[in-house]
């Protein structure tokens, strides 16, 4: 028995679901992926997954062995690009994910350039609100905004960002310019739960750097930073989201930085990828490309 063969072939079924949609993509008969991965369920003397009618799914034991599989696989995939000058001339698939709204704004732009610089290289962006995990995922890179944990990733700092309170100038016009953190909680206000997931923003002493925290009564609550830009911009109420998200509005007049003594410490804002030996050229070359556009960007802010 091929036991590399078995795992691509016990890799692919698991990713897409059922055997029929692996022996498609593969070019492989049918019969020939049942028996192969039956045949490494023998060896191991293990059950690795549970076969329906419309799908498949993996045991517990099927899990972690895919998981070894996996890292297998793909040390041997790069110890082959690097005897076949894939170091020298790079190619292959680059998995990236970031943020929603800043991939769109900041992302995508350098990976069009990208793609243009490196045309054997194809890239596939993955925009999320959610962290996605990198090894489950099968994600090569992640832009992460905010304070990282500790885990065995490598992390890029690009720059760091500004959580700021906006409001538009007819509402300033209308309530008067917030002097202190306090006074929030007499304007209305549009709450972004995704950063402020309670009803109450976080605010920083101009005099000594204490922590400040202001309580207040939303006006509206929603669940995407354009949303509260939208709704600030059209008079709502002020909000509070990261800078990159509503720098556009306040260049175009729409909406106005306030209580800016007061803003907490910035966030710093990473690129960041599994600790596996030596890179692939696609993700040292992306790294090479993209971190210095990335940093004057964010320093441009």
């Amino acid at each position: 028995m091929d036991r590399l063969e078995a795992m691509r072939l016990l890799l692919r079924v698991a990713d897409r679901g059922s055997f029929s949609a692996a022996s498609r993509d593969l070019g492989v008969p049918l019969a020939t992926v049942s028996r192969k991965v039956n045949e490494l369920e023998t060896h191991l003397g293990a059950k690795l997954l549970v076969r329906t009618t419309r799908k498949v799914a993996l045991t517990d034991t099927g899990a972690a062995y895919l998981a070894s599989a996996r890292r297998i696989l793909e040390d041997i995939e790069e110890t082959e690009r690097i005897a076949s000058g894939e170091f020298h001339a790079p190619r292959g698939e680059l998995t990236l994910t970031a943020p929603v709204f800043f991939g769109r704004l900041h992302i995508l732009p350098i990976v069009a350039d990208f793609l243009a610089a490196y045309p054997e290289i194809n890239v596939r962006l993955l925009l999320s609100d959610r962290n996605l995990h990198l090894l489950d995922e099968h994600v090569d890179m992640a832009v992460r905004i905010g304070r990282l944990p500790d885990s065995t990733m490598i992390a890029t700092n690009i720059g760091s960002m500004r959580t700021v309170v906006c409001a538009s100038p007819k509402l300033i016009d209308a309530c008067g310019l917030p002097a202190r953190p306090e006074d929030v909680a007499a304007l209305p206000c549009v709450n972004f739960e995704f950063l402020s997931p309670a009803s109450s923003w976080p605010f920083r002493s101009a005099e000594d750097g204490r922590a400040i925290e202001v309580e207040f009564s939303p006006r509206l609550s929603v669940s995407t930073a354009e949303a509260a830009v939208d709704a600030a911009a059209q008079g709502v109420g002020a909000t509070r989201v990261l800078h990159y998200q509503c720098v556009e509005k306040v260049h175009q007049g729409a909406l106005r930085l306030v209580l800016e003594d007061f803003e907490v410490e910035p966030i710093p804002v990473h690129l960041i990828h599994a600790a596996r030996g030596t890179l692939p050229s696609k993700m040292r070359i992306f790294l090479d490309f993209a971190v210095p556009v990335l940093r004057a960007r964010l320093r441009a802010l």
